[in-house]
């Protein structure tokens, strides 16, 4: 498969994604779901084991195939089951799936990195890479704070020389506070949305 073709299908997927998940959203301010916490778990299942283990898996196939906005299944994950166990599993399914698109981009290369991110981002970052130790400390600072292009800059990691237990080191340690600063900047933006709209 091409990259220009393989690249449509994941902007496809990714606009169908992210219409759905607006589409879904406004459904559940109607309905109230947002302020009813058990009709939340509901969503996604109330057992103990099961719901946890469907919504990791969602978020690890959101980050090898941007499905949904990232930002968005961090804030669902805390409001369905809670500021800590929604942080591990934001956490875990997150760490997961940056592991998996770093190995990817190991085995696959620039091909596959330029099916899944533009030529624009690419083409941004990939001076980083002119300098693998500047990259690193780049990638780490990235890493660290929200609102960087985690994904597309793991996707590029795994064109360097960096080691599988390094990236996963740099994940493990620097993830936490831009999953946490993510969720909450999205709660209190939705429960603020949720006010406005009188919902």
């Amino acid at each position: 498969m091409s990259i220009a073709l393989s690249r449509k299908i994941i902007q496809m997927v990714s606009v169908i994604g992210i219409v759905a998940t607006i589409i879904v959203t406004v459904y559940f301010l109607k309905l109230g779901v947002f302020q009813d916490t058990n009709a939340l778990r509901g969503l996604v299942g109330n057992s103990v084991i099961l719901g946890p283990i469907i919504f990791m898996f969602i978020q690890i196939i959101q980050v090898v195939i941007p499905i949904i906005p990232g930002g968005i299944s961090c804030a669902a994950g805390v409001l369905i089951f809670g500021p800590v166990a929604g942080f591990i599993y934001n956490y875990v399914g997150i760490a997961i799936g940056s592991v998996i698109i770093f190995m990817l981009s190991k085995k696959y290369g620039k091909p596959f990195v330029l099916s899944l991110i533009s030529d624009k981002t690419y083409n941004k970052y990939i001076g980083w890479l002119d300098n693998e130790n500047r990259f690193e400390r780049l990638f780490t600072l990235a890493i660290l704070f929200p609102f960087s292009p985690d994904d597309a800059l793991c996707l590029l990691a795994g064109m360097t020389k960096m080691s599988l237990k390094k990236f996963t080191l740099i994940i493990i340690l620097g993830k936490p506070l831009s999953i946490a600063i993510y969720s909450l900047a999205l709660i209190y933006g939705g429960g603020y949305l949720n006010t406005l709209l009188g919902f």
